[in-house]
């Protein structure tokens, strides 16, 4: 039986995946190879790590207007995140995610670094303000 969280209303389509998570943040501009669709920033707890098709489970949002234009250029390359997960997001990575078409939610009653672990299976329903964990390695 699936967990089901809940969480503040988001944006974009429902979709499902593999959780990819960690206690840092997220910039589109400074974190990512985005030819490469990995995480190149050597200090970013995912350094190395693929984004392509994944949830992304972060603690925040950082960064500008770039995020916005970089999300949409990723994801008209088809090399963009599945969906993004957050404590909190900013106005320009929601600006963002609408504008690439990614599923996007925050706030929840704890700490989503803690909830969802990397390999979590998920189904991200931004309109229901819900996350379920299909499936959990034990």
């Amino acid at each position: 039986m699936p967990i089901v969280l809940r969480c503040h209303p988001g944006i974009g389509p429902a979709v499902s995946g593999t959780a990819l998570v960690a206690a840092d943040n997220f910039s589109a501009r400074y974190d990512l190879d985005r030819s490469r669709g990995i995480f190149s920033r050597p200090s970013h707890k995912l350094a190395g790590e693929s984004y392509v098709n994944r949830i992304l489970v972060l603690d925040g949002a950082k960064g500008g207007v770039a995020t916005a234009w970089m999300l949409h250029d990723m994801a008209a390359r088809r090399i963009v995140p599945l969906g993004l997960i957050f404590n909190r997001v900013n106005p320009i990575i929601a600006q963002g995610a609408a504008f690439a078409g990614v599923a996007l939610v925050d706030r929840f009653e704890a700490d989503v670094t803690r909830l969802f672990r990397t390999g979590d299976e998920l189904r991200v329903d931004p309109a229901a303000g819900t996350v379920e964990i299909l499936k959990r390695d034990s």
